[in-house]
């Protein structure tokens, strides 16, 4: 009998009064029929109107001055094609956390008297489905007239989106295209954004995605996980990508398991046939998914999100304008608190060092930028393609140096000299002005050892000062004596500025890290020196005592004599105290003759990387 209630547009419209507020689906759930066809009426009542639509994706409600009498747009988000329009005070903005709209609208603080909602085709025993299901049944309940476009293109999809016919006043049927948003080209530089992403998110995390180059690139980077789960406001190409690879499982999850649990479909064509009648993916509203508790409740929650700018306290811009629409104010915190919540949850704020027009993206301050994320004192990891920023437990000044060194290089003398004028940074602070385009990047590498022990391996930098500190003050006074041949007591900053400050075209220093509880620990270091530029280097070992037994030193070693050769050395020497019987055996496992001279209790090693008729026909060329 439901077929009974299908009228045309215009029969819709004609019900329709002056002042009306008018509920529109977002994005693929856009009914756009009726919205055309609104658009194009010059029906008399159709005067006054507000349109409420969570986002305004589409091409079909227009914002321009034409309309000014017939209707005005109040939106929550103002990214996308609103942004300019709010501005200009032509669209409303109505500020708002997302989890917090399906309640406006059941306690009527905002009105609905009309709802345009798109179905799929009714089934036989009258059932249909939500394309998407953020706030739509809320706004069902609270209007007094609910119109149902039904489309036979749109995805029968899962979860909480199943609606009776009962439930809707009319029908119109149609036959346009939903709404589809194209994937976006992928750059190197997102590329590297990504993998630098996805060295922090491990596996078994839950991540949340939004659509745009940075989640395009995630959805290559992390299709090397494992047991990744999925809780997010949208899902995406991106995402269906890595369901598809295997990485997204669902397992580990602590609501929704087994399931990617979501609100918006946001994509393309494909991706909405892949939808239709997926198990895999489980639709629920909005107060539901961006609740922060219920984020909370999924261990490892990784809220994966794109930054406009920040700056060197951790506070962040977030995107405004056309393009956006994964990243604000309102999702960006509840996400945030989630995964606060979330044990072992983290926030990663991604973005590239400098931006299309070449202007630095890491600055001293944000304070001139609108859409301010301020929550700095929970921030916890900053990503660029120059490498991860850990922020969560440092100092103002570790922070500042920290974000220094994922700034473009050539940006970083001009953040070292405004940070030391604002009294971030020391006024002594060393800066080697080459050190950013010099760093070895293609050393970093993560490998585990006995016990399941994951360290990860990459050069040193100069915001490894307070970590290699507390490292010195680890050790025993023995270990110090092994290392450094001499009782020292202390390492002021004076001295271990300088230590970690190294021109890596002639000293090559890598550290192991470990993290506990979502905090880098430097656990072993491992350098090289090149002796007068000559092509030979001196070498030294320090591996934490707690941590000794595994193997790290081997490791630290041959990946050292790797790098060496690669930069042209052919031979480590080193020198050994006679009872430092651990470090004569990694030694001993180069897989180079050792040659060993010993005088005055200690060992003088020479390891060539090349016979002696090699070295001489090297020397001669």
């Amino acid at each position: 009998m439901w077929k009974d209630k299908i009228v045309s547009p215009e029969e819709v419209l004609e019900k329709i009064e002056p002042g009306m507020s008018i509920f529109l689906g977002t994005g693929m759930a856009e009914p756009r029929t009726l919205v055309k066809r609104l658009m194009a009426s010059k029906q008399t009542n159709l005067q006054d109107l507000e349109l409420i639509q969570l986002v305004s994706l589409g091409d079909t409600v227009a914002i321009d001055e034409r309309y000014a009498r017939k209707f005005r747009l109040k939106t929550f988000f103002s990214g996308w094609i609103a942004s300019d329009a709010i501005s200009e005070g032509r669209v409303d903005l109505i500020p708002s956390r997302f989890s917090r709209i399906p309640w406006l609208f059941k306690t009527g603080a905002i009105n609905i008297d009309v709802a345009f909602i798109q179905i799929s085709p009714p089934d036989h025993n009258g059932y249909a489905n939500l394309v998407g299901v953020d706030v739509e049944r809320q706004a069902m309940e609270s209007a007094r007239l609910v119109v149902g476009e039904i489309s036979p293109k749109v995805p029968r999809t899962m979860g909480d989106t199943m609606v009776h016919v009962d439930e809707f006043h009319y029908f119109i049927e149609t036959e346009d295209t939903p709404l589809y948003i194209g994937r976006w080209r992928v750059k190197d530089i997102y590329l590297k954004i990504a993998a630098n992403v996805a060295s922090v998110v491990e596996d078994g995390s839950c991540i949340s995605f939004g659509i745009g180059p940075l989640y395009e690139a995630l959805g290559k980077t992390l299709a090397t996980k494992k047991h990744l789960g999925v809780h997010s406001p949208f899902f995406t190409d991106a995402l269906m990508d890595l369901v598809k690879s295997g990485a997204v499982t669902n397992r580990r999850k602590g609501v929704f398991r087994g399931k990617s649990s979501v609100s918006y479909i946001l994509g393309t064509e494909e991706l909405m046939k892949w939808l239709d009648r997926n198990p895999l993916v489980e639709f629920q509203p909005e107060d539901v998914i961006m609740d922060p508790k219920t984020i909370g409740l999924n261990d490892n929650m990784a809220a994966l999100l794109p930054a406009r700018k920040v700056d060197l306290t951790g506070n962040v811009a977030l995107h405004v304008g056309k393009g956006n629409v994964t990243a604000g104010p309102g999702n960006v915190q509840e996400l945030f608190v989630g995964a606060a919540l979330s044990r072992n949850g983290r926030t990663i704020f991604a973005l590239p060092s400098r931006n299309l027009k070449g202007q630095p993206n890491i600055l001293l301050s944000v304070d001139k930028f609108p859409f301010q994320f301020t929550n700095r004192e929970s921030m916890d990891l900053v990503v660029t393609e120059y490498g991860v920023a850990h922020l969560m437990g440092k100092t103002m000044r570790q922070r500042a140096q920290a974000l220094i060194e994922i700034a473009h290089p050539d940006d970083r003398a001009e953040l070292v000299r405004q940070a030391k004028e604002a009294k971030m940074l020391y006024a002594d602070q060393i800066f080697f002005a080459s050190s950013g385009h010099l760093y070895p990047e293609k050393i970093a590498r993560t490998h585990t050892f006995k016990d399941g022990l994951n360290v990860r391996f990459r050069a040193i930098k100069p915001s490894d000062e307070d970590e290699m500190r507390r490292l010195f003050y680890r050790f025993s006074d023995q270990a110090v004596y092994y290392r450094y041949f001499s009782p020292i007591k202390t390492m002021p900053h004076n001295k271990m500025q300088e230590y970690v400050n190294v021109d890596y075209r002639y000293v090559m220093s890598i550290v192991g890290v470990v993290e506990e509880a979502g905090v880098e620990k430097i656990i072993a270091e491992a350098r090289y020196v090149r002796l007068n530029n000559e092509p030979r280097a001196d070498t030294a070992f320090i591996v934490d005592e707690s941590y000794q037994g595994r193997g790290i030193a081997s490791y630290l070693f041959d990946l050292l004599i790797r790098i060496a050769r690669e930069e042209g050395v052919i031979e480590f020497g080193a020198d050994v105290l006679a009872d430092n019987k651990s470090m004569l055996k990694v030694y001993e496992k180069a897989p180079f003759p050792i040659k060993a001279v010993f005088s005055g209790g200690v060992y003088k090693l020479t390891i060539p990387f090349m016979s002696a008729t090699d070295l001489k026909e090297r020397e001669k060329a």
